[in-house]
């Protein structure tokens, strides 16, 4: 990816769409620098890393009257820890890069003066690690029926790292519906032996959980999102990440 112009950056905070209400999306990570000067420093100040940490702000316009609008989404998750996904400014098609973690959502601010178009803004802090990975279902792409996504190199996971997944479900829709999404992993990508090692709670709401595995190794190298679906008519929209680090 070359040099760009934000013009399509998406933004999925626990089980909202961000991205037709947020014309700002701010995101940071920072390693604490503990400074370890000594009579053996040679003269200079001397660092070694500390804790991290991340944060998400965003702005935009303000909606509210339902559960996929920014109102309804940023009240009922205020100090709240859910989590958030970030595209680089390439939409958020199965392999566009994205950015993860769980957020604190830490405040909420909206309205604004008379004559202007209502606005919002948000802060949210992490929880876990920020993570660098890809997105594994896209947005628009409604689904009906059981089924599994699009298989995904993102390679091994080495010993004390680990296997991180976002999900976010945007809609739902039907009697009873309900989706368990879930992570699976093999050596190859037709997924011949394929092993589930995440499974999210089952849902028939908007909503969003993060998952990650135990830092133990993982010799896969090919992942991917799959899902149960069932209930009368059932229909869901949904986002979903992985990554690992």
């Amino acid at each position: 990816m070359g040099k760009t112009v934000l013009t399509n950056v998406r933004c999925f905070a626990v089980g909202v769409d961000l991205t037709g209400n947020s014309n700002k999306i701010e995101l940071s990570s920072e390693i604490e620098a503990k400074e370890t000067t000594n009579y053996g420093s040679s003269g200079y100040k001397e660092f070694v890393g500390g804790l991290g940490s991340a944060e998400l702000s965003g702005e935009g316009q303000w909606e509210a009257g339902a559960t996929d609008k920014v109102d309804d989404g940023a009240w009922a998750g205020l100090g709240g820890v859910g989590p958030w996904s970030v595209s680089a400014n390439n939409g958020a098609a199965v392999g566009d890069l994205a950015y993860f973690t769980q957020f604190l959502r830490a405040d909420y601010k909206l309205l604004g003066e008379v004559g202007e178009v209502a606005p919002w803004s948000s802060t949210a802090k992490s929880s876990w690690p920020l993570v660098r990975g890809q997105f594994a279902h896209p947005p628009g792409t409604a689904r009906t029926a059981t089924g599994t996504g699009t298989a995904l190199n993102l390679g091994a996971v080495a010993a004390n790292k680990r296997l991180y997944a976002s999900l976010h479900v945007l809609s739902a829709a039907g009697t009873t519906p309900s989706i368990t999404a879930r992570v699976e992993s093999d050596d190859n990508s037709n997924f011949t032996s394929a092993t589930t090692r995440l499974t999210f709670t089952a849902t028939g709401a908007v909503g969003g959980e993060a998952l990650r595995t135990d830092g133990t190794a993982i010799t896969d190298t090919w992942w991917r999102i799959a899902w149960t679906i069932s209930g009368t008519t059932p229909s869901f929209l949904f986002a979903a990440a992985l990554g690992i680090g």
